[in-house]
């Protein structure tokens, strides 16, 4: 797979920002078919930092109630990159 189709884009969320700042773990949505392999690699090519490790989580949709009935959050897949001590992302 590609790096630019394999991580889709980063998740910014105070969670999120305080991982990255405090353990240097970084947060991204992923595509669907994407494993720990695929994103170790993406991740390396696209940022050029050493990965130490993935953890990915399958986040499943949420079902919500409207005016008009009922409908359903999509799915998604993030990964938490866990980036070496000695290097930094730098997102913003």
């Amino acid at each position: 797979m590609l790096a630019t189709r394999v991580i889709r884009r980063p998740v910014v969320t105070e969670k999120a920002a305080f991982a990255s700042g405090t353990f240097n773990r970084h947060t991204f949505e992923i595509c669907p078919q994407a494993r720990k392999a695929d994103v170790k690699a993406a991740v390396e090519e696209l940022y050029g930092v050493r990965v130490q490790g993935v953890a990915i989580q399958n986040r499943k949709g949420q079902q919500r109630r409207g005016r008009h009935g009922y409908w359903k959050t999509p799915e998604t897949k993030r990964a938490i990159v866990k980036i070496h001590p000695d290097d930094r992302i730098e997102l913003f």
